[in-house]
């Protein structure tokens, strides 16, 4: 899995509202790459996927293809 080269500060990210203070996912477009971190170290590491494999990701969320994990 790709760590992405920029700082994470340098994103424009969002977290899910229904995250309160805890440790949630947060995520960040840059061009053509999507960008995946944690609240809890907001300085890093991240991790980076194409928009393709992310479309497929929440194609699969949304299809219930994760459901049981958590």
């Amino acid at each position: 899995m790709p760590t992405h080269p920029l700082t994470p500060a340098s994103l424009d990210w969002r977290v899910s509202r229904a995250c309160e203070g805890g440790a949630c996912v947060m995520v960040a477009r840059d061009g053509d790459s999507v960008i995946l971190g944690n609240t809890t170290t907001p300085g890093g590491p991240t991790y980076s996927y194409t928009t393709a494999e992310w479309q497929q990701f929440v194609v699969g969320v949304k299809q219930g293809d994760f459901d049981g994990i958590a």
